[in-house]
């Protein structure tokens, strides 16, 4: 089924945090990967317009990603997902680009990935701060993760990583254009910066 349903927490002690997965007995699904993604839109941003979502992803392998808009149902977010693998990420963008597309902005991270019961609980280092995701079939599955993991269900971050950026920038009056480890080299960035607390 092409659903994602998932939430994500700041992290004030990722370690601590990674600590309790692995004590929990969580299966170690992929190690520490380092994530280059691209967004893509039209000239006129129509797909940011109407909450929609064009990825290219490149880690172990590439994938190309579309996301519907997306609702909080119980404390979750939920939104149509369609995701496969592409086997050459410098093909896939530039048939994007001739398809009209463009990149309006880049972001990097580092994942950590675990299994625990049937959530993914990925750990996240981010240019910004750290989080954890959890993503699974349910929001009864994805509450009880959480509270098994010790993680304050009413801390929960409701929303991308790039609206999180765009909404650091203006609070902040930054000017970079990517998410980047470089553009971020030096910041001290708070969780208050992002309108986040920690959830650990």
């Amino acid at each position: 089924m092409d659903q994602e349903i998932e939430v994500k927490f700041y992290l004030a002690n990722p370690g601590r945090l990674r600590q309790r997965v692995i004590d929990s007995g969580a299966e170690l699904v992929q190690a520490c990967v380092f994530e280059q993604n691209l967004r893509f839109d039209t000239p006129e941003m129509s797909l940011r317009a109407q909450a929609q979502v064009l990825r290219l992803r490149a880690d172990q392998a590439a994938h190309l990603t579309f996301k519907g808009p997306g609702q909080v149902r119980e404390g979750v977010l939920e939104r149509q997902e369609i995701e496969f693998e592409v086997s050459d990420f410098g093909a896939a963008k530039r048939l994007l680009e001739a398809l009209g597309y463009l990149v309006y902005t880049n972001y990097e991270k580092y994942r950590e990935t675990y299994r625990l019961g049937g959530v993914l609980v990925a750990l996240d280092e981010m240019p910004f701060g750290c989080f954890t995701e959890l993503e699974g079939p349910s929001a009864e599955s994805i509450r009880a993760s959480a509270d098994k993991l010790g993680l304050d269900w009413s801390a929960r971050v409701p929303t991308s990583y790039l609206e999180l950026f765009f909404a650091l920038k203006q609070r902040r009056n930054l000017q970079m254009d990517a998410l980047s480890f470089d553009a971020f080299r030096g910041l001290t960035i708070r969780p208050e910066d992002l309108g986040v607390q920690p959830a650990d």
